[in-house]
């Protein structure tokens, strides 16, 4: 698993892919948090007038949806496209490993990705009045859900990865998913179409757990549910990857 690891980091920070995914992450939440008016004014802090950074965790699951995908759609469908996966296989690597390693190294890219935002947290802090006038409880809250819900992205993207071997058929799978499993059940639930029952078909979706991350609430229910859709992929994924051998 190491090995993979180490390899796909190498992959990722060895070249310009990992600091462009990063770049363009920070500008698109940056422009849409400090600058962009008029119709994006909901998401403006400055506009909003509150020192919270709430918006930011309303803004980048949306991002994450379309982000995540592409760094994990070439995890396997790359490997299979090129024949390298057969050398995988032919190596003393257990798929687990294969899949362990991968998930991982997005993982840590997604962190580091995340790690430059801090910075709204101290530019919030100075800003408010009185300065410190913060809840930093919601905003670790915020934090914790946000890794917790790019987890569980990055299963679906290298579950999309594993299921087709085009790695462009691979992202808008995982785009699809991704905003399916994240608003596409809360959506549904709003038409009240099953009556008592749209409370659980809310509950299957990952948006009302994300939202108790933003509230300020950490919740085992809500981890562990994460935990378990984040395995139920992976799961999905090693299964898929067997069939290829």
């Amino acid at each position: 698993m190491f090995s993979i690891l180490k390899k796909e980091l190498w992959a990722y920070f060895g070249t310009l892919g990992a600091y462009i995914v990063a770049v363009a992450y920070i500008l698109i939440s940056s422009l849409f948090l400090w600058f962009f008016d008029s119709k994006f004014d909901t998401f403006n802090i400055f506009n909003v007038g509150l020192a919270s950074l709430n918006n930011f965790f309303v803004l980048s699951p949306w991002l994450f949806i379309f982000l995540i995908p592409a760094l994990s759609m070439k995890s396997i469908a790359e490997e299979e496209q090129t024949g390298t996966l057969v050398w995988l296989f032919s190596k003393p690597l257990s798929i687990e490993s294969i899949i362990a390693g991968k998930f991982l190294a997005i993982s840590i890219l997604v962190i580091f990705t995340l790690f430059p935002t801090l910075i709204y947290v101290f530019t919030i802090y100075n800003i408010s009045m009185p300065e410190g006038n913060i809840d930093l409880g919601a905003i670790y809250s915020g934090y914790v859900g946000l890794i917790f819900l790019s987890t569980a992205f990055i299963s679906i993207g290298i579950f999309a990865s594993s299921l087709v071997k085009n790695q462009v058929l691979s992202y808008i799978v995982g785009v699809f998913l991704c905003f399916f499993c994240f608003y596409g059940f809360e959506n549904l639930a709003s038409y009240n179409l099953l009556g008592n029952y749209d409370y659980w078909l809310q509950r299957i979706g990952f948006y009302q757990h994300y939202t108790s991350f933003t509230k300020g609430i950490i919740d085992t229910r809500d981890i562990g549910y994460f935990l378990f859709i984040t395995t139920l992929f992976i799961f999905a994924s090693i299964q898929l990857v067997k069939l290829k051998k």
